[in-house]
Formats: C-alpha cells, structure tokens, sequence
C-alpha cells in the first residue's frame, strides 16, 4: 500500500536527484568552459611566441625562409625553437605551404596535417580560433590560427593546435566521477528522506492509533495528546479533539435520551398490558373486540421487550449493568436452553439437536445472561428455519476456552449483511421486518454482543444466503485473559457510545 512516507521519500529523492543532476551539469559545463578558456590562452600564448620569435629573427637576420631544397622551409636555427612546442604548431607560406613543424606536428599523417593547414588557407582575419575535426584517431581538434606580418614576405601564418580529449580531460573525469558518486549520494538520500519523512510523521502515526483506538464509539472520553511544539500538528489534535467532544456531547445526550425514554415508558406499557389483560377475561367482551385486544397485547408486549432491551443496551454503555458472576456448569445452562428450543423448533417443525460434553465444564459467568445470549441465538435461529429445517447446539473446549455454537439450515445472511447484523434495529431484508412474518425488534444481537464481551469473549458469524447460518461465541476460561477483556469490556462501557 501506497504511503505520504513513502510518497514523501520518493519525490525527495526525485527532488535531490534533479537537483544533483542540475548542479553536476552546470558544473561540467562551467568547468569545459574554463578549460576551454585556459586552452584559449595557452594558445594564444603559443602562437604569441612564435609569431615574435619569427618577427624578431626576421629582424635580426634579414631572412628567415631557405629555399635550397625541393621545397623552401624555415631556417634550421630557427625552427629548432619553434619544435619544443607542446602542442601542433604550424608555420606556412603565403601560399599555403609548410615552411615548420613542431615535434608533436611532425607525427601527424598527410590527412591530418592538411586538414589543419586548410584552416590557414581559409583565414579572412589576423587571428581566428575554433575546433575542427581532422579524423579519427585524434578526432577534433582546438586551434588557433594567425597571419604573421613581420616576419618577411615568405612567411604567412602560424596555427597552434591542441586535442579536445586534452582538454576534456578536467570534466570528462568530474562526470564520471558523478556518475559513481550519485547512486551513492540519491540512496543515501533515500534513507535519510525516509527516516525524516517517518520522523515528521511520527505524530500523525500517533494521532491515527489514538483515532482508531476511539472509533470504536464506545472511548469518545479519551482525548489527543496536543504536542507542545504548537505546529500543525497540535492544531490538528485540537481540532480532533474539539470534534470528539461535541461527538462525547452528542452520544451522552442520545443515551440519556435512551435510558430515560425506556424507563419513563415501562410504567405506561405496564398499565396498557394490565388494561388489556384484564378486558380479555371480562365476560361480557364481544367476540371481535377481542380479537382486537388479543392483538393489541401482542403489540404490547412486543414494545414492552423492545423498551427493556433498549433499558438493558442503554444501562451496558453507561456501565450501569453489572454481572452476577457466579461458579455454575456451563452444560446445565445450555441443556437447559436446548430444552426450551426444542420446545420453540416443535411447533414448528424444526428439529434441533444439541452436543454437550460429558465431563462437567465449570466456569465463573452470569448464569442469566448467558442463558439470555443462547436464548436469542436460538429464537433467531428457529425463526428464520423453514420447516423441516435443523438447529443445532454445541458446547466445547477448545484452546484454552469455552465455545458455544448455534447453527441453522435457514435462510442465511447475505454477504453485504453481514458486517451490520449486530448493529442495533438493523434489518436485513424485508423478512425481517418487525411487522412482517417473522417480527422482532432488532436488538437481540446486539445484547448477544454486548454479553459476550462482558464475559471477556467475542462473537463472530459464518452465513451464506439459502446455506444457512452459524454464530460461534467464544469465551477464554484463563483468568487472566477473561479478566483483561472483562475490563477493556467495562472501560469501554463506562465511555459515551
């Protein structure tokens, strides 16, 4: 999964890497510039000596040029000078001839060493510099050429030449040179970047946890801690931190909205009921009017469990519902509740079955509400069977802790429902509908919750649509985990949800 750390260290290698490359080209071209410019000069001086040292024999001696062999050349005293020159020095004729060579000129080939006098033939001003290719292997070449005024009406020019790779030399090795460095320079960068990006976020991190932690909506009293460095960060824990307190507010009004509209009601659903009651065995009642009453009681009582579960729920998230724990045999709870589903399943047509072990399981639970979170798994699980179905009960031991199953052949749950079946007065599908044929008030999963992790356990579903549905709870028996869950349970019930 893509990360702002990783997103972070990415574009600050990205950022580093374009910077380097930047600085390093800029460098490299600086640096070729400055030795093209030192190269410039050091022929500049060259050809100022020549041309001086020609100007000056000339003056002195008259003449400068010998034309006793094949073809007229420089005189010997003279051009002994001129062949220390480090570099390709040229002397030629005004008609284009080489009058001299420097030692290094004198192993050129033919082809080279006409291209560089073709530079000379082409000359339209005193002096003139630029490069010039003559061929592999020397490749091109920097040069200078010059016309010489002084020197006597045979000598024309001067041209003074250096190769490229000479003075590439200086940037050519800065570039590679770069090249190694710079894979070491961006991977370092990386982890630096990495580490400053984890080190920036570190408090983000922090405030995630915390928000996780709270957005169970059963810790809305906890709060962020604010940094004291005053940056956006600790803004943005007292922003977090105003809204969980005006959620705080809210859930604590909707609760004691909750526990007092259950208690206020039960008192008038209690007088209803009597009402009703006692009109159906009046004898002088017409037939139809009791119809009417015996389903206006129905209705009555069904309000009246819907009231008392919601007194129950709203009493579980203020930590006013305490546990009855007491020492029992978990199989004489659940033999009991497999009796009275089975009772339940025959008027039905349903079969059910249950699987207790024979040696006793000893466990230190509220009797009663355990019997109650068995008893709504197996209502549910009759009431959604078709005829002829199966519902079956287990109890077992396994890993260190108690495992009650309750299993069906019924409709199941689709996959989409799945995540919401223990969210209070959720309803799957019409089916489930308070007035439809199966009715209910949709808070008997969420007390079956609520009971299993009081006890420190948990409970989870396995359903597929038309495969029916299996609902396992788990409870630890080890005191120590009973005994941290039990309390992570209370704190959280203790907190506005």
């Amino acid at each position: 999964m893509t990360t702002i750390r990783r997103r972070l260290t990415f574009w600050y290698t990205v950022a580093l890497g374009v910077t380097v490359v930047a600085f390093g080209t800029l460098l490299y071209l600086e640096r070729r510039a400055s030795s093209l410019r030192e190269l410039d000069q050091r022929l500049i001086l060259e050809a100022e000596l020549a041309d001086r040292w020609l100007s000056e024999s000339y003056s002195v001696l008259g003449r400068i040029v010998t034309t006793g062999g094949a073809r007229p050349t420089l005189d010997p005293g003279i051009s002994a000078y001129l062949d220390a020159v480090r570099d390709y020095l040229v002397v030629t004729d005004t008609s284009g001839v080489v009058l001299a060579l420097s030692d290094v000129a004198r192993e050129l080939g033919a082809g080279h060493l006409q291209r560089l006098t073709g530079v000379l033939g082409s000359l339209r001003v005193r002096k003139q510099s630029g490069n010039v290719d003559v061929g592999p292997p020397i490749g091109t070449v920097r040069f200078l050429a010059m016309r010489v005024d002084r020197a006597g009406p045979e000598v024309g020019g001067i041209l003074v030449a250096t190769s490229l790779d000479q003075v590439a030399f200086g940037p050519s090795a800065l570039l590679r040179s770069m090249l190694l460095i710079a894979p070491i320079i961006l991977a370092g960068a990386a982890v630096v970047g990495y580490w400053l990006a984890g080190t920036s976020l570190r408090p983000v991190e922090g405030i995630m946890d915390e928000v996780e932690a709270i957005s169970d909506g059963r810790s809305l009293h906890r709060r962020l801690a604010v940094p004291i460095s005053g940056d956006e960060m600790a803004r943005l824990a007292l922003t977090v931190n105003g809204m969980l307190a005006r959620l705080e507010q809210s859930f604590d009004s909707l609760h004691r909205f909750t526990a007092d509209a259950s208690h206020e009601m039960k008192t008038p659903l209690m007088v209803l009921r009597a009402g009703v009651e006692r009109a159906l065995v009046h004898p002088g009642i017409p037939a139809e009017i009791l119809q009417s009453l015996d389903e206006t009681l129905a209705q009555i009582n069904q309000m009246s469990e819907m009231v008392e579960n919601l007194l129950t729920l709203a009493r579980a998230d203020e930590g006013r519902a305490p546990l009855a724990v007491e020492q029992c045999d978990l199989r004489d709870t659940i033999g009991d509740v497999a009796e009275t589903a089975g009772m339940l399943g025959e008027s039905s047509g349903i079969s059910v079955t249950s699987d207790i072990p024979s040696s006793p399981l000893p466990m230190a639970v509220d009797r009663h509400r355990i019997r109650e979170m068995l008893l709504n798994l197996v209502t549910n699980a009759i009431k959604y069977t078709p005829q002829g179905g199966t519902v079956s009960l287990r109890l077992a031991q396994e890993d260190g802790s108690i495992v009650f199953v309750v299993a069906d052949t019924g409709i199941g749950i689709a996959p989409g429902d799945l995540p919401h079946i223990f969210d209070r007065f959720w309803r799957a599908d019409p089916a489930r509908s308070r007035t439809g044929e199966r009715p209910g008030t949709g808070l008997g999963l969420a007390i079956t919750k609520w009971i299993a992790e009081a006890h420190g356990g948990s409970i989870t579903v396995q359903s597929r649509p038309g495969r029916g549905s299996t609902f396992i709870v788990r409870l630890p028996r080890t005191q120590g985990e009973r005994a941290s869950g039990a309390a992570r349970h209370v704190e959280e019930a203790s907190s506005p949800a």
